[in-house]
């Protein structure tokens, strides 16, 4: 394919990973990417970070389908600070998902604390309990299944970042930027 288009995108909170919606402020057409690309994945609303786009839909299969394992790596702030045996919880793997059981993950605290773009709005602060960023490196992707990770033992997600997708990392591009890159940067 000639004309193949791969767009790396830091997706900003409150964005849906779509380019329709009744509100097309909180879509990705409202961000000035080239014509005719298509999400290879999702990110929710929620979540912001790296958002690979490409109109090459084979490449775009290859990332997406689990049988090539493609990682993906996740920022995450969470209440409190997990111990070593919930870590391995998610180690594990095996968290039930509505009909599906997730795959063992690679899992760490970041240390020290990761400095982030500012995010709007920002994340609520308690002053009695405290938050640390974990690394969660996955080869799957089911719906909001970091946050049902996190939650499944007992750390709530504040904040998600996908970091890197295959071997491209989100680097410094801010929220709402974007750069075309090559299909053999990502695979």
């Amino acid at each position: 394919m000639n004309d193949a288009l791969y767009i790396a995108f830091y997706k900003p909170y409150g964005i849906l990973s779509q380019f329709t919606s009744d509100d097309p402020k909180e879509t990705l057409g409202n961000f000035n990417l080239p014509k005719g690309v298509y999400p290879a994945g999702r990110l929710d609303k929620d979540s912001e970070g790296l958002l690979i786009l490409s109109n090459d839909g084979a490449f775009i299969d290859q990332l997406l389908n689990p049988k090539f394992d493609k990682e993906k790596i996740y920022w995450v702030q969470v209440e409190n600070i997990p111990s070593e045996d919930s870590l391995n919880i998610l180690r594990k793997g095996g968290i039930q998902i509505q009909d599906y059981k997730t795959k063992p993950a690679k899992v760490h605290i970041i240390e020290p604390q990761p400095v982030m773009p500012e995010r709007d709005p920002p994340v609520r602060f308690r002053k009695s309990i405290p938050t640390c960023w974990l690394e969660i490196k996955i080869s799957e992707g089911k719906n909001r299944q970091v946050r049902r990770m996190t939650a499944s033992i007992n750390h709530p997600t504040l904040r998600l970042l996908r970091q890197q997708v295959g071997k491209y990392k989100l680097g410094e591009l801010n929220p709402g930027q974007w750069v075309a890159i090559k299909k053999s940067d990502i695979l």
